[in-house]
């Protein structure tokens, strides 16, 4: 009696198949804690393998990541604050010997670590410092207030720079005013542009300067309310003055003034009969001139 032959089930072709070779230089021990983690996103978890893998002394400021990665600032400064919230990163604000406040930046490779983060920081007491709030950082014509919120972090308190905007160049009195109106009703399109009205005079040049070049209102209007910072927006006329510069459409084509058309002949009253005809110089009419020529030789 033949043997039943029994074959072994075939393994399963759906998931995951590891092909691995053991990494002997330039490598990261990554725990599964943070790569399998269920509350931090995949950004915030990339982040944080990316950063773990650099030498101390790199900057992690959102400008350097934003640069070195296709990510917008705002989506890698919420990366950077589910790793601060969930212990993967410690940040605090720190006076140095001139005064100037800075910002130091722990990354831990496990959050439970929270004594080899103190020590890091040369803190005796193992509790988390709150930091205060960051200071307001003055706009300029290059750079929105809010393009960089981790870099306002180290400046001290100033006041807020002035409001640099373009200016038309014939600032007629009905154009400021729409200027001013729109301005003024920006606050219907987002709650956060209500603008006080030294804003509003400030900004309303560089509408105007718009609106001059051929930009309707509606235009205007969307140039400065759309993609807006989806938080973090601590001088709305800061970042509206940098889209009225930075955007400034261009003037519109040159148009050649029309042909001034001829001016019509004038009236004048015939000094024959007193009829109006036109003519250049005052005298009789086409008809009186021929009731008054001499006869022809035929009429003879």
């Amino acid at each position: 009696m033949d043997t039943q032959q029994i074959s072994a089930p075939e393994r399963a072709s759906s998931g995951v198949v590891h092909d691995n070779s053991r990494h002997t230089s330039r490598f990261t021990v990554v725990g599964n804690h943070l790569t399998q983690h269920r509350e931090l996103s995949l950004t915030a978890i990339g982040l944080a393998a990316h950063i773990q893998s650099l030498p101390d002394g790199v900057g992690i400021g959102i400008k350097d990541l934003a640069d070195r990665f296709p990510e917008s600032e705002a989506r890698i400064a919420a990366a950077l604050r589910e790793l601060e919230a969930h212990g993967y990163l410690r940040r605090t604000r720190t006076r140095l010997a001139n005064g100037r406040i800075v910002t130091r930046t722990v990354s831990c490779n496990r959050p439970s670590d929270q004594r080899r983060t103190d020590a890091l920081l040369g803190r005796d007491c193992p509790q988390r410092t709150v930091r205060p709030p960051a200071p307001v950082r003055p706009c300029s014509e290059s750079e929105p207030d809010d393009a960089h919120p981790a870099r306002s972090r180290t400046r001290t308190h100033t006041k807020p720079a002035p409001l640099l905007v373009p200016k038309p160049a014939f600032p007629a009195a009905s154009l400021l005013r729409t200027a001013t109106d729109l301005l003024a009703g920006l606050h219907h399109q987002d709650p956060r542009l209500l603008l006080s009205a030294q804003d509003v005079d400030a900004l309303a040049p560089g509408v105007a300067a718009w609106l001059e070049r051929e930009a309707g209102p509606a235009a205007v209007q969307h140039a400065l309310t759309t993609d807006l910072p989806p938080e973090g927006m601590r001088r709305p006329a800061g970042l509206l003055a940098h889209r009225l510069t930075a955007r400034l459409p261009s003037p519109p084509p040159f148009r050649a003034p029309a042909d001034t058309p001829p001016r019509p002949i004038p009236l004048q009253n015939c000094e024959g009969c007193d009829r109006a005809f036109r003519a250049a110089e005052p005298g009789e009419c086409s008809d009186c001139q021929t009731d008054n020529s001499p006869p022809t030789a035929q009429q003879l």
